[in-house]
């Protein structure tokens, strides 16, 4: 009989062999979408999404599955459990649509953010499952450590294009995090940067600014020392090429070449997220479908606001993964 982790690597493995869906992008959401209870029903209910989550608790040593299920919340959302919890229960939804046969067909893109690029990754068959969740795990703990030794968080500022955002915030220290849609971006760094750079975005014309509780400025240069500390962890794995093109958070191009992994996956931990770039990118080469894998539906109101005609589902219940 096959172990779990041999199930889903079985499964993962027929997504190179379905037929390409030119139109459809799979996607999967960052730190932020967690929630404690995510993934129970899967759990509970489909055989192929419970061999995830047994792979990741074994994989990682730690009862992941139960702080998912159950909590509490204050570890579920501590970074370094947050990061791999997420992708756990991205990659279980997809593997349980695989196995129901809901997925027929194989997208023409993979994209995450920020840490859902992994999750991305591990769906092109670039990385295992196991790979991807160690690596993760250990991603959080060298985010974790980043923001301990620089407090800084981060805000969102909305009714703002990127140029007047950056030229407004940049003498103040802060810098632009996550470029999300239309007049959605994040900012980050020092806490005292933040409050200086908000207060200048609401006097050139934002019209809400929403401070965030995080652990720190993701995607800022003060998490360079996670992105040191990271570039060990990367070099140690063989990325090999993807089975469909990767978005890159870096760039918002496609990626096709296992050898550019290590890099890109270093430098998201500084770089802004160009989601808002990414997703356009897909429209103009033909997507309009989009399939979120995960908790939650941040990504797909994101989507839904850079372009209302694009056509979005949510795989993350068991629910959802049936319909």
């Amino acid at each position: 009989m096959p172990t779990p982790a041999e199930t889903v690597a079985a499964t993962l493995a027929r997504i190179a062999s379905l037929p390409v869906a030119a139109d459809t992008a799979w996607v999967f959401p960052g730190q932020g979408a967690q929630a404690v209870g995510m993934g129970a029903d899967l759990y509970e209910q489909l055989p192929a999404a419970r061999a995830v989550f047994d792979t990741a608790d074994a994989a990682l040593g730690i009862k992941l599955s139960t702080l998912c299920f159950s909590g509490p919340e204050g570890e579920l959302t501590q970074t370094r459990n947050t990061q791999p919890a997420l992708v756990t229960h991205a990659i279980a939804a997809l593997v349980a649509a695989l196995d129901a046969g809901t997925l027929t067909h194989r997208p023409a893109f993979v994209a995450g953010h920020s840490l859902g690029e992994y999750a991305a990754l591990v769906a092109a068959g670039s990385v295992t499952f196991e790979e991807g969740v160690r690596l993760v795990r250990l991603r959080g703990e060298a985010m974790q450590a980043a923001c301990d030794a620089q407090p800084s968080t981060m805000a969102a500022i909305l009714g703002m294009e990127p140029d007047a955002l950056r030229a407004a915030i940049t003498p103040h220290g802060a810098s632009l995090c996550n470029i999300n849609a239309p007049g959605n971006i994040t900012i980050g760094g020092t806490t005292a940067a933040v409050e200086a750079a908000s207060a200048a975005a609401t006097a050139a014309g934002a019209s809400r600014v929403v401070p965030l509780t995080v652990a720190g400025a993701f995607h800022t240069p003060l998490m360079a020392g996670a992105a040191e500390q990271m570039r060990a962890n990367l070099a140690a794995v063989a990325f090999r090429n993807p089975t469909m093109p990767v978005v890159s958070n870096v760039t918002a191009t496609p990626l096709t070449a296992g050898d550019s992994f290590a890099a890109e996956l270093e430098q998201q931990i500084t770089a802004p997220v160009l989601w808002l770039a990414s997703a356009e990118a897909m429209k103009a080469a033909g997507v309009s479908k989009f399939i979120e894998f995960g908790p939650g539906k941040v990504l797909s109101g994101l989507l839904k606001r850079i372009e209302r005609s694009f056509d979005v589902k949510n795989m993350g219940t068991v629910e959802e993964v049936r319909a």
